[in-house]
């Protein structure tokens, strides 16, 4: 028996699956993806899968399937790993509704019955909005999954980190760029070693073709094409400057003010 729950606008809502009752069985998820839910990953999404560090990065194209990728990350870990807690951000409650829909999907394929709020081995799966009143109260998660990471506030990201602290679980934080601003930049950029990063532009996708990506191009413009589809880092779109050009207006030639005085 599994059971997942999902905050979704102001209500928390319970997901129920009526399929036979069955249960995961701890090995290689691979397997699991494919024998019982019927997926087949990707070369990028099988590394993804099968990572076994604390901390992990994926800066990915729009239509991946990162929120299908860890989707079946948490079902396995929940079935796997009695008495589990994986908690999933998402910056919006339809965001983390669609998460748990995705779970609830493949728990149906698996056989596996989703009833009430509590896997029969003590796991839990939780989708989140990201608004800080409603994640405090969750401590000791072994997996906290933060999707779209670039448009989760800073201060939200600062405040689930201390779920990890007892359990000394695992964060995967996964989202396409929003310019050069925010913690999930600043890790891509600065995290340091500690860090897995996995990049995966659209090019790199088997399932989005070449020629929707050159007609995506045209519509989109270079800028945005690039931040959508290759994963790259670009200015706000909405700064009055680039970041070149102020970068470049700086020197240390010219004393502030306060010292001028």
């Amino acid at each position: 028996m599994t059971i997942f729950s999902s905050f979704y606008g102001d209500t928390l809502c319970g997901v129920v699956d009526t399929a036979e009752p069955g249960e995961a069985e701890a090995g290689d998820i691979l397997t699991f993806a494919r024998e019982r839910l019927r997926f087949e990953p990707d070369p990028m999404q099988a590394r993804l899968l099968s990572f076994e560090g604390r901390r992990v990065l994926v800066n990915c194209t729009r239509q991946w399937g990162k929120s299908t990728t860890t989707a079946v990350r948490a079902l396995f870990d929940a079935a796997t790993k009695p008495k589990s807690l994986i908690i999933c951000i998402a910056p919006c409650g339809r965001q983390s509704h669609e998460f748990i829909r995705k779970v609830r999907e493949f728990a149906g394929v698996a056989g596996i019955r989703v009833r009430g709020e509590m896997l029969d081995n003590g796991s839990r799966i939780v989708g989140l909005p990201a608004s800080e009143a409603r994640i405090r109260g969750f401590s000791a998660a072994t997996l906290v999954i933060v999707d779209e990471a670039a448009r989760v506030p800073d201060e939200l990201y600062l405040s689930i980190r201390p779920f990890l602290a007892v359990s000394n679980g695992s964060l995967w934080v996964l989202s396409t760029p929003l310019g050069e601003r925010g913690f999930f930049h600043d890790l891509w950029k600065n995290g340091g070693e500690r860090w897995e990063r996995i990049s995966v532009p659209a090019t790199e996708c088997p399932r989005i073709p070449a020629a929707f990506l050159e007609e995506e191009r045209q519509a989109q413009g270079d800028w945005r094409f690039r931040q959508e589809y290759l994963c790259e880092f670009g200015g706000c779109e909405d700064a009055l400057f680039e970041r070149e050009t102020l970068l470049a207006s700086l020197t240390r030639e010219v004393r502030p003010l306060w010292e001028a005085c």
